[in-house]
């Protein structure tokens, strides 16, 4: 005997069973009973944070950052949540966790996920820290993303200094997200000018992206020369990437000059990198502090 039909009937012609079953409905309230097919549609997660915890309490986080008004986007994202349940059988809590614009950000209908927003999603709304203080890293890191442009390069420079005392493993980490940011941010300017905007101090130059991409290549170049050398060659060609972006293209003598120094004048000359105005003022430091290593391989090349 087929029963689904038959719980139908029943229910849509005792309205008031409907009522007693389910806490709210009105009592003459009336239904009309359709059968829809639902398409599957494919759907692609912005984010999902999977626990490392043997801890079955510990929620999966289905996290999704949205900017732009989306008719459709809670239904779109509650659909993905629930299939991605469904079709990976999670035998453990979730979470939601969605990044907003603003409270006034058209994103559809919360009316048929109201109990889920309230209960299983946490909302951030980036709108809502414009004007806040005190913040923790991870919010002072979201709200450079709305703050006005004349206002992020010192709310930069203060959340670093909040988390320098950290330790430098926590400082190159924000560090590195800060720059990702400002870039996006800031599609104009070079990555020297990002540097100087945060007021990078050279201690803290060997902290950046660029420096480790270009240490790494200094690394590999001299890995064969021995370790104390192949540091030092490291240092030189990071000064001289980071001097030919800033100054312009430096000429053979200047850059085998500089490839000559010895580590020590190598930090010193990393210290006032952007107390130089240009070449001249390069010459003039290099004429100063003459090498005291012997003199390396000149590159038949240095790009920029």
């Amino acid at each position: 005997m087929r029963t689904d039909k038959l719980y139908y009937q029943i229910f849509l012609t005792q309205p008031s069973l409907l009522a007693d079953l389910i806490p709210g409905l009105p009592a003459n309230c009336a239904f009309e009973y359709v059968a829809p097919v639902v398409k599957e549609s494919e759907f692609r997660l912005d984010g999902l944070l999977l626990p490392l915890s043997d801890d079955p309490t510990i929620p999966v986080i289905f996290l999704e950052a949205q900017m732009q008004p989306d008719s459709r986007f809670y239904g779109r994202y509650f659909a993905e949540t629930y299939l991605y349940l469904y079709q990976y059988q999670i035998d453990r809590p979730w979470r939601g966790l969605l990044i907003l614009q603003s409270r006034h950000q058209s994103l559809g209908s919360e009316t048929p996920y109201h109990d889920l927003l309230d209960s299983k999603v946490q909302r951030i709304y980036l709108q809502d820290l414009l004007h806040e203080t005190q913040l923790p890293p991870a919010l002072a890191l979201l709200q450079l993303i709305v703050l006005p442009n004349e206002a992020t390069a010192l709310a930069a420079q203060a959340l670093l200094s909040t988390v320098k005392p950290q330790g430098a493993e926590a400082f190159k980490q924000t560090l590195s997200l800060v720059e990702a940011i400002l870039v996006n941010k800031f599609p104009q300017l070079t990555t020297q000018e990002i540097l100087v905007m945060l007021d990078i101090k050279a201690a803290d130059i060997r902290q950046t992206r660029f420096y480790q991409e270009v240490l790494e290549e200094g690394r590999e170049e001299g890995r064969e020369e021995g370790r104390e050398e192949g540091r030092q060659q490291a240092e030189a060609m990071l000064l001289v990437r980071f001097l030919t972006r800033r100054l312009g293209s430096l000429s053979e003598l200047q850059i085998a000059q500089i490839q000559a120094l010895s580590l020590a004048q190598l930090d010193a000359l990393s210290e006032i990198l952007f107390d130089l105005a240009d070449l001249a003022a390069l010459d003039a430091w290099l004429q100063a502090h003459p090498a005291t290593t012997p003199q390396t391989t000149i590159p038949e090349q240095i790009e920029s």
